[in-house]
């Protein structure tokens, strides 16, 4: 049974930190190179960072040097490190595997 199960989201003041976490059960080859969206209200969703099996990452210009994107192989999760957060942070982040293109079905973030 394939699933991505995001958590750690929540309300944060702004300048605040949240670490998100995605729990996959998809699978060995799906799991390599996952992905974090998120999708602001009256927005398109958009990428935020990515992890590849050999642990090159990649982020959004608007996140960069703010979050950090993490693998726990042993534990089929990934991580997102958000700090220095900001208003414009606020959305549904959702994670996602590249490989495979399962998505998981979001956890809330808002910074005020």
């Amino acid at each position: 049974h394939v699933q991505l199960v995001e958590s750690g989201g929540g309300s944060v003041q702004a300048g605040g930190s949240l670490r998100l976490s995605c729990a996959a059960s998809v699978g060995r080859y799906c799991s390599y190179d996952m992905s974090w969206y998120r999708q602001a209200p009256g927005k398109e969703r958009e990428f935020v960072s990515s992890i590849r099996a050999d642990g090159y990452t990649s982020y959004a210009d608007s996140v960069r040097g703010r979050f950090t994107i993490s693998q726990d192989n042993a534990k089929n999760t990934v991580y997102l490190q958000m700090n220095s957060l900001k208003p414009e942070d606020t959305a549904m982040y959702y994670c996602k595997t590249v490989r495979c293109g399962y998505w998981g079905q979001g956890t809330r973030v808002t910074v005020s």
